[in-house]
């Protein structure tokens, strides 16, 4: 294979590189931020990957840190990282429409086309690897975007506001009626539980089976998990539209200062709770509650994270790190395919099937151990090729031509 030189839009939430807008330069600490994203998405997919769902966690527990891991991926990740990657998506969206305009090509037909292949690579992912995926959501919820592809900044913010509102707001009711009601472990959970164990670790055409099962479920999620994404995806938009990740923005450390300390005032108090209520030491009954909180708070904590490493990657060392971190961001969607199909050839029948049979501390352990080799072999093909092979797939869906053929 030859080396590639073209430069490619970045796909935002699953992945790509980051163009610059009108001859700028690529945003080295945009790729970061996906970089450093995988490893949260890689802990909280692990978690339902490893074992059957349920309020505690449904790995076995093996060791005494074990609590202690779920805790810490249910305070730090859960809920926090899929929304860093959506308001990466949006931002991406503007970046596409300016190449699509700068290349003279209708920019509808190319996004249907990209929309398309995500939500195409999404159900095989939820099929065949794992039943959590995100790239099917990306690509409904993307029509939102792609219908306000001609909004301001200011009307897409203030959608953004009135969508996340009206999420929130309804998942906050939900889990406090639930946790008024207390109604516990539904009836049937632990037969279900079982027979989910029973097919994850059996043959192929069990898992399959399993994850084509779970598909109503996935779809279901949509209509609440979908008003935040869809609120980060404008809420991105909003940022390419006004150039919030660009040079003059990135240099403004006191502004950023401003960001991360509001959102750790913000999202870490909601995060412990989220963590008591979803791990313990809260009784089950404020699972649900705990898990509304966590996800409406969860913004703040993202926007922390962000602020704080776009700091950090300001700092020698900082911009160090950038560097190891921005290769696995420009090929995030080649990377967080390749996630799901290790931890399903470690953990399902027709693998190594360890399905519920494993703590919490080794899982996660396992898993930093694949973040790392992953941060290396981005690094080596980043240095060789300007895609991932997925990436080079979904472009060439986009372009509806082979990149670099034109």
């Amino acid at each position: 294979m030859t080396r590639q030189t073209w430069t490619v839009p970045g796909t935002g939430a699953a992945g790509g590189t980051a163009e610059g807008v009108a001859g700028r330069s690529r945003i080295l600490e945009v790729d970061a931020l996906r970089g450093f994203a995988l490893v949260g998405i890689l802990a909280v997919n692990l978690l339902t990957t490893a074992g059957p769902p349920g309020a505690r966690g449904g790995l076995a527990a093996v060791h005494a840190a074990d609590g202690a891991v779920v805790w810490a991926v249910d305070l730090l990740a859960q809920s926090k990282f899929y929304l860093l990657f959506s308001f990466l998506f949006g931002y991406s969206f503007t970046l596409q429409m300016d190449s699509a305009a700068r290349a003279g090509a209708s920019f509808v037909p190319r996004m249907s086309r990209r929309l398309a292949g995500l939500l195409v690579l999404g159900f095989a992912h939820a099929v065949l690897l794992y039943c959590g995926d995100i790239l099917m959501m990306y690509a409904l919820i993307g029509l939102v975007l792609l219908a306000a592809r001609n909004a301001g900044a200011v009307s897409a913010w203030r959608a953004a506001l009135w969508v996340f509102g009206a999420a929130g707001g309804l998942l906050l009711l939900t889990g406090l009626a639930a946790s008024l009601l207390d109604p516990g472990e539904p009836a049937g959970s632990a037969t279900e539980k079982a027979e989910l164990t029973a097919a994850y670790r059996g043959g192929f055409a069990d898992v399959v089976g399993a994850n084509l099962r779970a598909l109503p479920d996935l779809l279901a999620a949509v209509p609440l998990m979908g008003g935040f994404v869809a609120a980060a995806f404008l809420v991105g938009f909003a940022a390419g539209r006004r150039q919030w990740l660009g040079a003059a923005a990135l240099a403004d450390r006191a502004r950023l200062g401003r960001i991360f300390l509001t959102g750790l005032a913000v999202g870490v108090p909601g995060a412990l709770f989220s963590a008591a209520g979803l791990a313990g030491p809260l009784s089950e009954r404020w699972t649900l509650l705990g898990l509304a909180v966590g996800m409406v708070t969860a913004p703040a904590l993202s926007a922390a994270y962000a602020a704080g490493l776009l700091l950090w990657f300001g700092t020698r060392r900082g911009a160090a790190a950038a560097r190891v971190l921005a290769p696995a961001g420009r090929m995030a969607l080649t990377n967080y395919l390749t996630q799901s199909l290790v931890m399903a050839l470690v953990f399902s029948g027709y693998g190594l099937g360890l399905y519920g049979r494993t703590g919490a501390a080794a899982a996660v352990g396992g898993a930093l151990v694949l973040y790392v080799g992953q941060l290396a072999l981005s690094g080596w093909l980043m240095r060789r090729y300007r895609l991932g092979p997925v990436e080079w797939l979904l472009r060439t869906v986009t372009l509806g031509v082979r990149p670099g053929s034109s």
